[in-house]
């Protein structure tokens, strides 16, 4: 099985297209004026519009409504990060080394969710990422 992407419904889908542009330096593809994918090395953001929920099961979604799932991009160098968005973006916390080796800050999109960018710091946390 491969993890192909994470998917986040949005109420105002240009905001948010434009949002995660401005976050990873991709371009998005749009593929149909209510979805968008950011293609990156490790994974694909995919983002529809509210309109896209009905074609699974209506109200099986609801946009600005996740507080569960932190969306993480690694990055090469996460104090460049920060000093480009961090007066961009409305922060949930600074820079800080987590437990597991991790530096890292978080902040929120358009809607709400929660973004992570981060980068191996400790000599653990770098052999976890060999090969990845």
């Amino acid at each position: 099985m491969k993890f192909a992407s994470a998917r986040i419904i949005a109420g105002d889908i240009k905001q948010m297209v434009a949002f995660y542009e401005m976050v990873t330096g991709v371009t998005a593809n749009w593929l149909a004026p209510v979805f968008a994918e950011l293609v990156t090395p490790g994974a694909v953001l995919a983002i529809g519009s509210v309109e896209t929920v009905s074609l699974w099961q209506e109200n099986s979604a609801q946009p600005g409504d996740n507080r569960t799932v932190f969306l993480e991009f690694q990055v090469d160098d996460v104090d460049a990060e920060y000093a480009r968005l961090k007066d961009s973006v409305p922060l949930v916390h600074e820079l800080k080394t987590m437990p597991w080796g991790n530096k890292t800050f978080q902040f929120r999109d358009p809607e709400g969710s929660a973004v992570s960018l981060f980068m191996p710091a400790t000599e653990d946390a770098k052999r976890r990422f060999i090969g990845r």
